[in-house]
């Protein structure tokens, strides 16, 4: 197996013991942590940007855009570059260069300056997510494999719940550059820990020609795609020409790509895993129900901020609430992942989070922050059922040589999953709102008796209309609300039965293959 590995390019990194092993799964940890807070950090920041950079709201929304097309880009990449560089030497670097470009960001005067710092930002971030996966595997002795997997889901799915708490606090105390700026002291201190930790462990490499052609054409496909998804609900959709030739673009350059990658003899991304019907499963339950997940974390926020009359920070204090017993339950969870079908764990985990959607179909404009934590609190357990076993799964059904392919692969499917989410769940929520408006007006039989009785009282006509105008648009964006925490319930529902065309693990999850 040894030589096997040295053949196919897989690191030789050694599990650590003791003090080594804890430090570094903490700044592995670390690194994944903040790139994935990165991705929402900025969302509620965007009003700071605009007002300090003097641009508009809707220029400053390239802040956010910029970012996640440049990891897209990056994180498939992540198989080639291990094996041409080694994993370690990209995830240290990476993470060193994350702290240097968040520093910059924080420094940028002008948007375009800003814009520029956080493609590169993006960039170096995307190989870390897929990397803090498999040298987490690595460091890790075999039999501790599902510890791993706790401490990566752990930090993934409570990155982008904190990112708005954070976001939203330091921009309305301190100044939105210091969500940058506290990157820096931890990836630095982080990328020189990891440095000293792996010094003389070696790595193979495999010295193979750049895919040049491979690397445009997907650059071209996801580059259109990410910024079509990003920016369609700001243009209506296929309405608009520059969002038509989007979409063209992407399903040219997707179906070039696919041919080259599967003719090509040294494909820059490896797209052979998916002959492996326990990956196209695990991966496919993984993006579709973690982009019903980010559907409803997008969508909470929004919902209490213009509908509830919540901050930007008790917006993101009601959505944070979920992390609570998500890091509690994961030792827990860990441990049954271990023992048994880790499709079972998943498909309930999945069905649980749509259960506490159908939950939320209960949810009413008088509700309390009690009201709305209850739900939030139960969503941890049922998330990390969900997303350890999944992950794990993605990775232990390909060859051990495939493990960087598959974690790059299946992240930058949930990234695509989450970013069709995001885009489809406020696109649909604006829809349904107004769809919702017009039959509640046209359904006001008595709105002139209202309207009189409320003048009869001495309120103005034109107070009065915008008084009901109101209530009505309230009711409506809540029945939206409700509309779109069923269409969640079902995609999760769908998940769930996917992961039963994985084929049933022989015994629990062998995740040792990164070795």
């Amino acid at each position: 197996m040894a030589d096997a590995a040295a053949e196919s390019g897989v690191t030789a990194v050694q599990p650590l013991t003791g003090g080594k092993l804890i430090l570094a799964a903490i700044l592995i940890g670390m690194g994944n942590f903040l790139v994935v807070l990165d991705t929402t950090i900025a969302n509620v920041s965007i009003p700071h940007i605009a007002g300090s950079l003097g641009v508009s709201v809707s220029e400053a929304t390239w802040v956010i855009t910029s970012y996640a097309v440049a990891e897209a880009i990056t994180v498939p990449l992540t198989g080639w570059l291990s094996r041409r560089f080694g994993g370690q030497r990209v995830f240290i670097t990476s993470y060193l260069l994350f702290g240097i470009l968040s520093l910059l960001c924080g420094l940028s005067s002008t948007l375009g300056m800003l814009i520029g710092a956080r493609v590169l930002l993006g960039l170096a971030g995307g190989t870390i997510i897929p990397l803090s996966m498999t040298l987490l595997l690595r460091i890790f002795p075999p039999e501790k494999a599902s510890v791993a997997m706790i401490i990566w889901a752990i930090t993934t799915t409570v990155a982008p719940i904190a990112g708005p708490i954070l976001g939203g606090t330091i921009s309305d105390n301190v100044g939105w550059e210091w969500i940058f700026f506290i990157n820096v002291p931890v990836a630095m201190a982080g990328g020189i820990g990891l440095l000293y930790l792996f010094r003389g462990q070696i790595e193979e490499i495999v010295k193979a020609r750049i895919d040049v052609i491979g690397l445009i054409l997907m650059i071209i496909w996801v580059g259109a795609l990410q910024i079509m998804l990003d920016e369609g609900r700001n243009h209506d959709w296929f309405a608009a020409n520059e969002i038509r030739a989007l979409a063209i673009i992407a399903a040219i350059g997707f179906v070039a790509f696919l041919i080259w990658e599967l003719t090509e003899r040294h494909p820059i991304v490896n797209l052979r895993v998916f002959r492996h019907r326990g990956f196209v499963a695990a991966s496919l339950t993984y993006s579709v129900a973690f982009g019903a997940f980010f559907a409803t974390v997008v969508l909470i926020p929004l919902w209490l901020q213009q509908n509830m009359g919540y901050t930007a920070t008790w917006a993101g204090y009601a959505t944070g609430i979920m992390g609570i017993l998500a890091v509690l339950s994961s030792p827990v969870i860990g441990q049954f992942a271990e023992k048994m079908d880790a499709r079972l764990i998943v498909s309930v985990g999945i069905l649980g989070l749509g259960l506490i959607s159908v939950w939320r179909m209960g949810f009413t404009p008088d509700m309390t922050f009690a009201q709305m934590a209850w739900p939030m609190l139960a969503t941890g357990p049922f998330l990390m059922m969900f997303f350890i076993p999944v992950t794990g799964l993605c990775m232990a059904t390909v060859d051990p040589d495939e493990q960087a392919d598959a974690a790059g692969i299946s992240n930058f499917m949930r990234t695509v999953g989450g970013a069709f989410a995001a885009s489809l769940v406020q696109t649909g929520w604006g829809g349904a709102a107004r769809e919702n408006q017009t039959e509640l007006a046209g359904a006001m039989s008595q709105g002139q008796a209202t309207l009189d009785a409320m003048t009869a009282q001495g309120m103005s006509h034109g107070s009065a209309t915008a008084m009901l105008t109101g209530m009505v648009e309230s009711q409506s964006t809540m029945l939206a609300t409700l509309n779109m925490f069923a269409a969640i319930a079902i995609c999760f529902a769908f998940a769930a039965a996917i992961i039963w065309f994985a084929p049933k693990p022989k015994g629990p999850i062998d995740m040792s293959g990164g070795h």
